[in-house]
């Protein structure tokens, strides 16, 4: 069974949306053949059945996260039946082909709209199924019709245009104004190696890692775009506020250097703000809030005042700094706990 390349040239563009087209093998033609051999003058039909049409299917894939393979190539076609011969002998089937996606994959229908399924996990699905080979003589042979000279075609493949939309899948969900330092610490506490800079909207995709606590993994998503009015498509807003959807714990970041507790506030009510009007159901999820860029404080009061305003709101808050390793290990307990 073929698969669609997984990798180019070991690295890989962030793409989360694309169209494919994709199409299902056609069943071979069903023979008409007649038996003659030596001393047999009436040995019958004996013409074979086409091979069934190959089928698409999609596989998740825990190694991808990004549907820049699939966009790059989005003809995907399952190989067609071959007719069937005499003695009958039943045609090859058409080989099915398999697109490998990354899971928290969305698949719909490009025209209607509908939602055909999702991909969670290694497990196949079928997108569609080929054509049915068609029959051949041998199996229109009867007392009445002793010489059939009749055959089926085979059933055509089912052609569709597909909607592809990656929504990230993570445990934890990194929330937070551009520059707060959320790159920084997936960075610090992970595998990922994102772009880090001085400047507003560095990451432009969503960044994941991964660290395992207790043999245990766990993974973050940074979720960049989130600026106020980004629930109205206000910078990158809406490209990614959708990401934040599939994860199971959200983790507010607010920048520690900013100078008034007040704007230290108004951040975090800002982004609660836009998370709710995206989709209240997020206000629902567990979440925590962490004070980053704790060796450069732009006020000394900050984590008291940080920590007894959200104690009294019952959400678990920590401060942090990325540069020191102040409480890094502390926090992914925490993570760990809040996942339970």
């Amino acid at each position: 069974m073929p698969t669609l390349p997984k990798t180019i040239n070991g690295t890989m563009k962030f793409v989360d949306r694309a169209k494919i087209f994709v199409k299902s093998g056609k069943g071979g033609k069903g023979c008409i053949s007649f038996l003659r051999e030596k001393f047999r003058e009436f040995g019958g039909p004996d013409g074979g059945n086409g091979g069934d049409g190959g089928s698409v299917f999609c596989q998740g894939d825990l190694g991808m996260n990004t549907l820049y393979d699939v966009r790059l190539n989005p003809h995907i076609a399952a190989g067609n039946g071959l007719q069937g011969s005499g003695k009958n002998k039943t045609g090859k089937n058409g080989e099915d082909v398999v697109i490998h996606l990354p899971p928290g994959t969305v698949i719909s229908d490009f025209q209607t709209g509908e939602i055909l399924t999702e991909v969670v996990d290694s497990e196949p699905i079928l997108l569609l199924k080929g054509g049915r080979g068609g029959k051949g003589n041998k199996h229109f042979h009867s007392a009445k019709r002793k010489t059939p000279y009749i055959s089926q075609p085979g059933e055509e493949g089912v052609e569709k245009v597909l909607f592809l939309e990656l929504k990230v899948i993570a445990d934890i969900g990194l929330v937070g104004f551009p520059n707060a330092g959320k790159s920084t610490l997936i960075k610090s506490i992970t595998n990922a190696e994102p772009k880090i800079a001085d400047y507003p909207f560095t990451t432009l995709t969503p960044n994941m890692g991964v660290f395992v606590l207790d043999y245990k993994k766990y993974v973050l998503a940074d979720i960049p775009g989130i600026i106020e009015g980004a629930s109205q498509g206000v910078g990158l807003g809406l490209d990614f506020l959708r990401h934040i959807e599939r994860t199971k714990v959200l983790a507010f970041l607010l920048d520690g250097s900013i100078l008034e507790w007040p704007a230290i506030l108004k951040s975090y009510e800002t982004l609660e703000k836009e998370l709710s009007l995206y989709e209240k159901d997020l206000s629902l999820k567990k979440k925590m809030v962490l004070l980053t860029k704790t060796d450069i404080l732009g006020n000394p009061d900050h984590i008291p005042q940080f920590l007894n305003y959200f104690q009294a709101k019952k959400i678990p808050a920590l401060a942090i700094s990325c540069v020191s390793g102040h409480n890094l290990e502390r926090l992914k307990i925490m993570l760990a706990d809040l996942l339970m």
